[in-house]
């Protein structure tokens, strides 16, 4: 009997255990089914909570992943790190493009062109992916606006559709991108001739003209629609075959834990320039008074989470310059008043530093001209203020040391001939002066030697 069931074990088991690439597609029931959702820019906080929640629902068990996108675009680095996942991931993940109204632009054209499944709901649109330099002025095409695609545009691979630009960082970048995506567009068998027209054109699609055109997989006006869709699909995972099923599947949503929340608060460009600020002045207040420990701690700490968010964020060099030369005036005026002077020429610098701090091209990663004028002015006043203080404290009488006691009204206590003692700041002094002094007469300190005071009538 053993030996009758042991041929038959082993022939159903070898298809299991080495099933060949075109073998029939393995069918994954969807017990579990996680949605992620990124709304806003693409950014190092949206790329690791999409990461870490694509790894935290495959532990979990899901066999599918929504990924619900509307975004204006972002970083490059960040959304590269979006596509890897996506492509090294052991599930099949399904980009859908949500709600209606929403927009898969620039670095989410991307995202979307590198899903298993594309989708996208009615009224949504894609494209505008020309890359946008740091720091310089815009690709052909902008980077922003969002333009359709010329109905004389060359085609891909014609010789005179070759970027054209003014600088090699520039050609570098444009091409870069054509090859990524045109790598995308050829592993999932899309829409190549569109998706190097969103990077060079920045050439757009609405959610019906990309299913017409095959850039996307299907269109869905909500999630259980999506699900009903997606089922018996079947995409290659990791090189195999898998057919999709999502019947009776359990919906397991993963919203940003307290990590990618507050990655997001640091990394906002507003907020990562607030705590610059907040940094170099608790140093500054530490510095004067040596051993406050507060005002060092938190700026020490303010500082480090600001340069942090510098080394992620699309920074300006020129910008970057008005800042430190900005806030080096506004110190300058604290030490050496000058009337406003270096304190206005501070803040200018400073407020302009601020709004060119972060490429304003790179959506999402602007800094609010409200914020970067009232940090100029907040600089600008506590400069000014630091330096009327310190013009009021050199003009004022001193009252401490020997200098305080000048001028000050003593006592007579004990007197014979031209010497006694007086009482003067509540101390009592060894004192020298005109002959017949009385005990209680008010006398006025006119010199003070170490421990003796010479003393007028």
């Amino acid at each position: 009997m053993l030996a009758v069931l042991l041929p038959t074990i082993g022939v159903q088991a070898v298809p299991a255990i080495s099933a060949p690439a075109n073998s029939p597609a393995a069918q994954i029931t969807a017990a579990k089914v996680a949605v992620l959702t990124i709304d806003g820019a693409i950014a190092p906080a949206s790329a690791d909570y999409f990461v870490r929640g694509l790894e935290r629902s495959v532990a979990s068990g899901a066999t599918l992943v929504v990924l619900e996108l509307d975004t204006p675009g972002g970083l490059d680095d960040s959304m590269r790190k979006i596509v890897k996942a996506i492509l090294g991931s052991p599930v099949p993940v399904v980009t859908w493009v949500s709600p209606s109204g929403a927009r898969a632009a620039s670095a989410g054209t991307f995202i979307l062109y590198a899903s298993h499944i594309a989708a996208m709901a009615p009224g949504t649109n894609l494209g505008a992916a020309t890359p946008v330099p740091l720091g310089g002025p815009p690709m052909p095409g902008g980077g922003d606006r969002m333009p359709t695609a010329p109905a004389d545009a060359p085609a891909i691979g014609d010789d005179a559709a070759k970027p054209a630009s003014s600088n090699a960082s520039n050609a570098k970048a444009m091409n870069d991108a054509l090859a990524y995506i045109r790598s995308l567009a050829e592993l999932r068998g899309r829409n190549q001739a569109f998706a190097e027209q969103a990077v060079r054109n920045a050439a757009t699609m609405s959610a019906e003209e990309a299913l017409e055109a095959g850039v996307i997989d299907l269109t869905a006006t909500s999630l259980g629609v999506l699900l009903r869709e997606l089922d018996g699909r079947e995409v290659t995972v990791a090189d195999r075959p898998v057919r999709i099923v999502t019947t009776d599947a359990e919906i397991l949503r993963k919203a940003p834990d307290w990590r990618a929340n507050l990655l997001a608060v640091i990394t906002n460009p507003n907020v990562a320039l607030i705590l610059m600020l907040i940094g170099v002045y608790g140093l500054f207040f530490e510095l004067m008074n040596p051993g406050a420990l507060i005002p060092g701690t938190i700026g020490a700490i303010s500082l480090l989470l600001g340069l942090y968010a510098l080394s992620v964020l699309p920074v300006n060099l020129a910008g970057a310059g008005l800042l430190v030369l900005g806030l080096g005036l506004l110190i300058a005026e604290a030490f050496t008043p000058s009337v406003g002077i270096l304190g206005f020429g501070g803040a200018v610098a400073f407020a302009a530093g601020a709004l060119f701090l972060f490429d304003a091209e790179a959506i999402g990663f602007g800094v609010s001209w409200q914020v970067a004028v009232g940090l100029g002015l907040v600089g600008f006043a506590f400069s000014t203020l630091i330096g009327r203080l310190a013009v009021k404290a050199w003009r004022s009488q001193v009252t401490t040391g020997e200098e305080g006691l000048v001028g000050a009204s003593a006592e007579v206590l004990v007197w014979n001939g031209t010497s006694g003692f007086v009482f003067c700041h509540g101390e009592r002094w060894q004192a020298t002066g005109p002959v017949g002094l009385l005990a209680g007469q008010k006398v006025t300190v006119r010199h003070a030697h170490g421990v003796s005071l010479e003393v007028l009538e």
